[in-house]
């Protein structure tokens, strides 16, 4: 047996081999550009793969890519991959034995399959490309089992995608720094795999060929992929399964990656290719439904396509031809391609819209439901663009919506068709969580099609519901209730009003209606008019005096009713008092009902005979809603007795037997209830000078509490009570420094806790909760807190929501202790300045970057204000090297057209704190800035009266140092 060994340098000098190598252990053969050749004595009597593993192992340190021979085969192989140490032993073995591994991975036998999934855990640690080389090799190896070749491409797929942003990116540089020649490998043989005759094998395939892609094609590499996938489209002895792999591939690649990655020719080819497999000369079914799909997820790519007449008339001929295809599988997909279409294109259907409607109407008249229901998702897709359209138009005040009226145009014709959905329900539509059928999703196009079209819609609604609300069909009685319900959000109160007056009386009727499907829609209709339509300050209200009385016996008798209908119950109580909140009179006609509102409430969220947890959930809530909108004149007492039995009831979970993690949930969810309850309360009564002092008779007891469910360290009630204890601290003020120290532990496991980035954000908000309660007594805990909040600004991992909370609680540390924060400013200020630096490079095309953006310039206004407050006494010249760059700062914020209010009010207060604190400096600063002059006229025009406050203010800071 012959070996030969390639090396591209060597690390020591050359050895020329006098005579042949007699050992049984290869040894490292350090050689320049040229063959040698050892022969083993020994070969003989050794595994073929394992004479490769040994001479790899020992050749590795000098070779950069080794060709390894061994008979008529070859292996090729990056020396890079290999690190001499034992692992390496272990990793080459296991890729040799890399089936039974994966085999044994799946097996029934526990012990078996957790030994298997180590040992893949700690291949893929000690030698993550040739982990992937090797799955990549079993995933294409047709003598393989389906089973393992499944689970490979599962595993390689994991290998090269994750839905954390950190470990994601960690995955990509792994494979980044792969060699290219292992890269190259593993793609071909995905590539190849596209024609396996398993599916299961294709799919995966597929899939990490996307995954690859969204890592290469952004850097320009792997260009020769799409090329290589429209091949198998064009090559005419191209098997189905193949094209049908090869269209899913595309329509994942174009999933994973943007289109600005591709060149315009590359989406011609893509379109045309997906537009061939759909055509109906293609007779394999499964290709036809995989280039529907692959058309759904190219459709972002189409832009320019669509600009173009002629093209787009194609693509829509085809997808209006393949939408009538006779395998539902392929009208429910080419159905979700044309809901696409119409958010992505509503400006380019208007020729189509005729053929749209006839091919829509047929599939919710006689299609099966699932392509039923894509047929009014698109109905519900064109209101969606239209209602945008027209609040865009509402707010940048152009006085014309610039839409095609395609909603009024079909109205006749629309509305009926979505009525008719309405009586097509299910016996147990209201006892599953989550369910969506033909009634549902016409009813939420309906009440999309009111929101779009206003008081038009009511007419063609009422004769349905007046014919059908006293039919003896159960179904027709929920049917126009719904129809009802679904209208109330779009017309004006004017149109809606009388009939609200005539109908009110029957509608409580109707709560006593002998199924509960009519009585559980009548209870969500009353809620849907008490939101949109009941508002003690209008003059429209639907409620009087002499109707509430009426409104509150039903309602309070309804909520004892089956669950789902006492759910709705509650929603409709919420909004009910929820009308009343900052009513003027001094007394308010809701105030008699109040104390049999809780009783009930309190009583629902007692009851047993339900397993939803969303019953309890909805009476507490309302609960709260009822707290926040009293008259606290006139319900100071029972407010008091209420915060008294809350307690109680927090005191008795903890007394709850735990033997289970179903019971350990249960505590936690009563908890956060409970907690949520308390923040309320104490907000309440906090709000006032003659209530308040009832906060500071029970803090104690309250703290004891919230110390105690601290203490069962669950992350939803951590954030509950988080909430609550920050509301404490504002209602006791300087009282509060007696629970800081037992409360620290909590709260530094708070800001912790990053992972769980809500529980993180709230416990951010707490400090300056703290922080304006205490001030300057917070000092001796700043240190922790200060280490902590840069450490998770620091860290990688951090939600970057949690950012700007962090920036904003640095203004509440230094304001609460003023000239003591001098120490964290060779580490805030960076902080604060990377912050600016990154706020320019947000994508301004990206909405959500938009909002993030404006909420971290608000949060560094804020930092900046309160260290200016806070050292403008004592150490102000401490900021004077800082003042430019926040100045320049302020000045590329407010020139940003895409800044709201609230950053522009921060950015005038922060520019007025940097002349209340620099005083006189601020005149030589402000020389070579004059945008403020333009900045503060425009706020004080607004309408806005704080933002307009705070821009005077700010102006007469900057004239007294102009002046002086």
């Amino acid at each position: 047996m012959e070996i030969r060994v390639w090396c591209s340098r060597f690390t020591a000098p050359f050895r020329s081999l006098k005579s042949p190598i007699k050992t049984s252990r290869p040894l490292l053969l350090p050689c320049p550009n040229r063959t040698a050749t050892l022969e083993l004595a020994t070969a003989a009597s050794l595994p073929r793969s394992q004479v490769a593993l040994n001479l790899l192992l020992r050749s590795a340190a000098a070779a950069l890519f080794c060709i390894v021979k061994v008979g008529g085969g070859s292996i090729s192989v990056p020396s890079s991959l290999f690190q001499v140490s034992p692992c390496i032993n272990n990793a080459l073995n296991m890729a040799m034995e890399i089936t039974q591994v994966l085999l044994a991975a799946q097996s029934a036998d526990g012990q078996i399959r957790t030994v298997a999934e180590e040992n893949l855990k700690q291949f893929q640690q000690h030698n993550p490309p040739l982990f992937i080389h090797s799955l990549s090799t079993e995933l294409s190896n047709e003598q393989k089992p389906p089973e393992s070749r499944r689970l490979a491409g599962i595993i390689l797929k994991n290998s090269l995608d994750a839905k954390d942003v950190v470990c994601r990116e960690e995955l990509t540089q792994r494979w980044v720094s792969v060699d290219l020649s292992i890269k190259s490998q593993v793609k071909e043989s995905l590539v190849q795999t596209l024609g396996s005759l398993v599916p299961e094998a294709r799919h995966t395939s597929c899939q990490v060929i996307a995954k690859i892609a969204s890592i290469e094609i952004p850097r320009r590499e792997w260009q020769e992929l799409i090329v290589k996938l429209l091949n198998n489209m064009t090559q005419p002895d191209s098997s189905a399964p193949l094209k049908q792999a090869t269209l899913e591939a595309l329509g994942y690649v174009c999933e994973e990656i943007s289109p600005e990655d591709l060149e315009q020719e590359q989406v011609n080819a893509v379109l045309t290719a997906v537009v061939q497999g759909m055509n109906q000369i293609e007779n394999n079914s499964e290709v036809r439904l995989a280039a529907v799909k692959a058309l759904y997820n190219a459709l972002d790519f189409a832009q320019a396509n669509f600009e173009n007449e002629t093209e787009r008339s194609f693509i829509m001929k085809v997808v209006c031809e393949i939408a009538m295809a006779k395998e539902p599988e392929i009208r429910q997909a080419t159905l979700e391609c044309l809901v696409s279409i119409a958010s992505t294109y509503y400006g380019y259907l208007e020729p189509y819209m005729q053929t749209l409607f006839t091919l829509t109407a047929n599939a919710v008249r006689r299609d099966e439901e699932p392509v039923a229901l894509q047929a009014i998702e698109f109905w519900s897709s064109i209101c969606d663009e239209e209602i945008h359209i027209q609040e865009e138009s509402e707010e940048y005040d152009t006085g014309n919506s610039p839409h095609s009226n395609f909603i009024n145009q079909a109205l006749p014709m629309l509305v009926p068709l979505m009525l008719e959905t309405l009586v097509k329900q299910e016996e147990d539509q209201d006892q599953e969580d989550g369910v969506w059928n033909l009634s549902m999703a016409g009813g939420t196009c309906l009440g999309l099609i009111a929101r779009t079209v206003g008081d038009a819609i009511v007419p063609l609604v009422m004769p349905f519901v007046e014919s059908n609300i006293t039919k003896g069909d159960w179904r027709c009685r929920e049917g126009a209730t719904f129809a009802f319900g679904s209208i109330l959000e779009g017309p004006s109160i004017e149109k809606l009003a009388p009939l609200i007056h005539s109908g009110l009386e029957f509608l409580l009727n109707v709560m006593k209606d002998q199924n509960s499907h009519v009585k559980d829609t009548t209870a969500w209709t009353l809620g849907r008019i008490f939101e949109f339509l009941h508002s003690a300050s209008s003059e429209y209200s639907v409620l009087t005096a002499a109707t509430l009385p009426r409104v509150m016996s039903v309602l309070l008798e309804s909520i004892r009713d089956v669950p789902n209908v006492a759910e709705k119950v509650c929603g409709a109580l919420y909004f009910l008092v929820q009308g009343y909140e900052g009513e003027d009179c001094s007394s308010s006609i809701l105030t008699p009902y109040l104390g049999d509102i809780v009783t009930a409430l309190l009583s629902t969220a007692d009851r047993v005979d339900t397993s939803n947890p969303r019953l309890r959930s909805s009476a507490y809530e309302t609960l709260n809603e009822l707290v926040r909108c009293s008259n606290l004149r006139e319900t100071s007492n029972m407010v008091m007795q209420l915060l008294m039995e809350i307690m109680n009831r927090l005191g008795k979970t903890l007394e709850l037997r735990i033997v289970s993690s179903d019971d350990r949930e249960e505590q936690s969810d009563l908890q956060a209830l409970l907690c949520g309850v308390l923040q309320v309360i104490i907000q309440k009564l906090s709000n006032s000078d003659e209530t308040s002092s009832i906060i500071n008779q029970y803090a104690d007891q309250m703290m004891v509490l919230f110390l105690q469910v601290f203490s069962c360290r669950s992350s939803t009630v951590h954030e509950e009570a988080m909430l609550a204890v920050g509301a404490l601290a504002y209602a006791t003020g300087p009282q509060f420094v007696k629970y800081i120290q037992e409360f620290y532990k909590y709260l530094e496991m708070g800001l912790q806790n990053f992972e769980e980035y809500q529980v993180c954000s709230i416990s951010v908000g707490v400090v300056g909760d703290i922080c304006r309660a205490l001030d300057d007594k917070i000092l001796p805990y700043c240190d922790g807190i200060m280490s902590q909040l840069l450490k998770n600004l620091s860290d990688p991992v951090l939600h970057r929501s949690v950012k700007h909370p962090i920036f904003s609680s640095f203004g509440d540390i230094a304001l609460a202790i003023g000239e003591h924060f001098e120490k964290y400013i060779p580490y805030v200020i960076p902080m604060l300045q990377g912050a600016a630096d990154h706020c320019s490079e947000l994508s301004p095309n990206d909405d959500d970057m938009q909002e993030y953006g404006n909420q971290l310039r608000r949060g560094i206004f804020e930092a900046y204000s309160g260290i200016l407050q806070g050292f403008k006494s004592s150490k102000a010249a401490l900021m004077l090297p800082h003042a430019n760059p926040l100045l320049k700062f302020i000045e590329t914020v407010v020139s940003d057209k895409y800044r709201d209010e609230e950053v522009t009010k921060a950015a005038v207060a922060v520019l007025g704190d940097l002349a209340d604190a620099l005083g006189p400096n601020t005149k030589v600063l402000l020389k070579d800035h004059s945008f403020h002059v333009d900045l503060l006229g425009e706020c004080i025009q607004s309408d806005n009266d704080q933002l307009k406050e705070t821009a005077v203010w700010t102006q007469g800071m900057i004239h007294r140092v102009l002046v002086s």
